[in-house]
């Protein structure tokens, strides 16, 4: 992939379409080279022929190579293109929904279309013919909520560290201390999301856990 990584990003799945994108043009070639050779008696004339033709099947296998997706642990990455270069990228916390599809014969020999949709700013992608198209909306799945869980956390700890400048309690525990607040925060509004406490007990606890 020739698209710069972020600080702390890694790419958990790198992926291209499948080798069926390159059946139809190298078929094609092969088909014309036969017919050449089978009609037309003069050798070198076929030899120019088939040689000039095969430039469609190399342009277009040189398409497949660098048209890459790439999901890392922030974002989805489309890159393609050797000689003019084409990226484009969907951030893991603007993807609404991801889905797949695969037709019979996608399904015996592993290919797919996968639909990602996006904030409404940026609309929807759909990938063709995906090598794997479960494994990479599976991947990107699982992207999505350690990066929720990641966000939460950080959240949860700068809140924690806010508020020990102005808690005697929180400002008075060591730093493991102020971790542990954190960690029990972060356990706390996850059971607010979930609804499994009401809105006032998680204020409660929270009051507690910080001597208010």
């Amino acid at each position: 992939m020739r698209t710069h990584l972020k600080k702390d990003e890694k790419i958990l799945l790198l992926t291209r379409q499948h080798w069926i994108k390159l059946a139809l043009p190298f078929f094609a070639w092969l088909l014309l080279a036969i017919l050449l050779l089978a009609f037309i008696k003069n050798y070198k004339v076929d030899l120019i022929i088939i040689l000039l033709t095969a430039i469609y099947p190399m342009i277009e296998y040189i398409n497949w190579k660098y048209n890459l997706w790439a999901v890392t642990n922030m974002r989805v990455v489309d890159e393609s293109g050797f000689f003019t270069r084409y990226s484009k990228e969907s951030p893991l916390d603007k993807i609404n929904n991801v889905e797949y599809d695969q037709p019979v014969l996608g399904r015996i020999l592993g290919y797919g279309n996968v639909d990602i949709q996006t904030a409404a700013e940026m609309g929807e992608t759909k990938y063709t013919l995906i090598h794997h198209p479960k494994l990479l909306k599976d991947t990107i799945t699982h992207a999505q909520e350690e990066y929720k869980k990641n966000q939460i956390t950080s959240q949860a700890t700068q809140l924690a560290q806010a508020i020990a400048k102005t808690t005697p309690v929180a400002a008075a525990a060591p730093a493991q201390s102020q971790q542990m607040i954190a960690d029990e925060l972060h356990k706390l509004f996850e059971l607010l999301q979930k609804g499994a406490i009401t809105q006032e007990e998680y204020l409660a606890q929270k009051n507690k856990l910080l001597g208010n």
